[in-house]
């Protein structure tokens, strides 16, 4: 956060010295109402000249303040647009360049409470914070040298107010008070992610006839909020009101008449000095009372800069310091182990090669490994043992530039811009015109769908038109066809097809073949029949591996998946005809 708020430093001091200027002009009022009074109460005649020298001081004072505190407000609250300008800046950069594997892992909802509302919330921090801590201390401490000069002990009485003000504040910083206060931001972003998850699942749930369900969570969630926030408030109400209390002018002023009454009537103080105690004492609380006002504010503004610092601190996607270029797209899978948690692998010991020119095919069990195996290919996670490498080279030793542009991927759970449909089509290669992303479209089956939006490919999707799943899926097949990567990955692209563009899609795989190397999720038998090479897995490991044909005749785990997914299909479609009649027998 330092070095963020460095470039900032100089804008920070102007804000701050402005501040100091139009704190110490603003006592100019009080001490000119302070000498008036004791001038007029002076025995003898008054002084004309005096007296208005005074008035003309206080006024020329006032306006000082008002000119300079408000240039200080100004230049910080612009200061607060360009801090947090950057910052957002900064989180995006650093959510683009971590592994795509954390950002999967993480609810979407809270990381848009970090780049969102924490962001906002740093506001007092940057455009007040500066401001009502010189207030705080300047002003009190020009009003004590003052008041000192007068009387000594009435000013350590009128000190009464602000040392129990102080006496408080620790109290509003306990252990138990930082865990209320954690608990109190891990339930807002509770919120956050539910709020995410009930628009994105209300429909999915009503369609199965629940519509209770979609809301329960975030119901829960807010009543959750609800009690943690009474037990937030429940504990800091009587602090607040305490130090309210002490620092309320009635409070000042009670303090300051019975010490000065007390003073006054032993002879210990002449009457016409008890004026600048009653007059400043409110000036010395006022600042304090303003900065205890936002005690909170800061407070969220501390968490929240700790919750950005945490998302900055995500190390990046390593690059390499002396990149090597790969030889050929032969991708070579070698004691690769991985887990998401240190005590839980998921892949153990995964041997595997994937030629050019080959379809491989992983099947198994929901929970096998694949996607995660998938995943390590375009580096959305690296192995914690073993390597993988692409044309000979680790993957870890390629840097971003030439993995992308030599690995492509298309999975389920599409996510398209909210931009043209030609830009979402040319993401990968921007310089395409528009013939080459036509055709692109049309390989993918998806052409004719486009010209039927609004604005053809120029419609912004999100926003003058949606697309299906299926058509959704298309899209990123026409992506990937068109970034013309020797290496794809894919998770079973036909997953939202109708039956009627199926057979389409399958065709655009097969011009995509070429020499290209194909690592495919299947989860279609068609997906299977078609691949070069299947590959088990069961719990993290390869338990079999071959031609569809050999695998089946082995009549072991693959052939029992197999045999129970035609089932499920035949089942599905009302029929026992198989969906590959005769596979068995190749």
């Amino acid at each position: 956060m330092a070095g963020l708020l460095r470039p900032y430093r100089w804008s920070f001091a102007t804000v701050v010295i402005l501040q100091v200027i139009g704190a110490v002009a603003g006592l100019a009022p009080l001490l000119a109402v302070v000498e008036l009074g004791r001038s007029l109460l002076a025995p003898g005649p008054i002084d004309h000249g005096h007296v208005w020298f005074i008035v003309i001081a206080g006024a020329v004072g006032l306006f000082v303040r008002l000119l300079f505190t408000a240039a200080s407000s100004g230049i910080g609250h612009l200061l607060d647009g360009r801090v947090q300008l950057a910052l957002r800046r900064h989180l995006a950069a650093r959510l683009g360049g971590v592994l795509i594997g954390w950002l999967s892992r993480r609810r979407t909802g809270e990381l848009a409470k970090v780049v969102g509302e924490d962001v906002s919330a740093v506001h007092p921090f940057i455009a007040h914070a500066p401001g009502e801590l010189v207030s705080a201390f300047v002003v009190p401490l020009l009003s004590l040298v003052y008041l000192f000069t007068i009387d000594w002990r009435l000013t350590l009485i009128t000190l009464i107010p602000v040392v129990l003000a102080v006496a408080l504040v620790p109290l509003m910083m306990t252990p138990t008070r930082l865990r209320e206060e954690k608990q109190f931001d891990a339930a807002m972003g509770q919120i956050a992610s539910s709020v995410v998850e009930f628009v994105q699942g209300i429909s999915v749930v009503k369609s199965f006839g629940d519509p209770g369900r979609a809301h329960r969570r975030f119901r829960t969630a807010t009543d959750d909020f609800v009690g943690i926030y009474y037990r937030f408030v429940r504990g800091l109400s009587a602090i607040a009101a305490g130090m309210q209390l002490v620092l309320s002018p009635p409070f000042v002023l009670l303090v300051v008449l019975i010490g000065g009454t007390a003073l006054i009537t032993t002879g210990g103080l002449p009457p016409a000095d008890l004026l600048p105690f009653l007059l400043l004492g409110l000036g010395l609380t006022a600042p304090v009372a303003a900065l205890g006002h936002g005690f909170d504010a800061l407070q969220a503004a501390r968490r929240a800069v700790g919750r950005i610092r945490d998302v900055l601190e995500v190390a990046p996607l390593p690059e390499p310091a002396h990149p090597i270029a790969p030889q050929g797209h032969r991708v070579e899978l070698r004691d690769v182990r991985f887990g998401y948690e240190d005590d839980r692998e998921v892949l153990r010991g995964i041997d595997l090669v994937l030629k050019p020119g080959t379809v491989t095919a992983i099947v198994g069990p929901s929970g096998s490994g694949k996607s995660t195996l998938v995943q390590l290919l375009p580096r959305f996670f690296d192995p914690t043992h073993g390597s993988i490498t692409l044309g000979g080279v680790d993957l870890r030793e390629l840097s971003s530039h030439d993995l992308y542009r030599m690995v492509s991927f298309v999975f389920q759970d599409v996510r398209l811009l909210r931009a043209s449909v030609a830009d979402n089509i040319a993401l990968a290669v921007p310089h395409a015109d528009l013939d080459e992303v036509m055709h692109a479209a049309r390989t993918a089956n998806i052409h004719d769908r486009i010209l039927e939006l609004p604005r053809g490919y120029d419609t912004v999707l999100g926003q003058e038109a949606g697309l299906s799943g299926g058509e959704a899926q298309r899209i990123a097949l026409a992506r990937a066809l068109l970034a013309d990567a020797p290496v794809l990955v894919l998770d079973e692209a036909t997953a939202f097809a109708d039956p009627q563009t199926e057979q389409a899609v399958r065709q655009a795989l097969a011009v995509l073949e070429g020499d290209r190397t194909i690592l495919v999720i299947a989860h279609r038998l068609e997906t299977v029949a078609d691949a070069d090479t299947v590959v088990m897995l069961d719990n993290g490991s390869i338990v079999e591996r071959g031609r569809p044909a050999e695998l089946l005749d082995r009549n072991g785990k693959f052939a029992t998946f197999w045999r129970a997914h035609r089932s499920a299909v035949a089942d599905e479609l009302g029929t026992h005809d198989g969906v590959l009649q005769g596979d068995e027998h190749r």
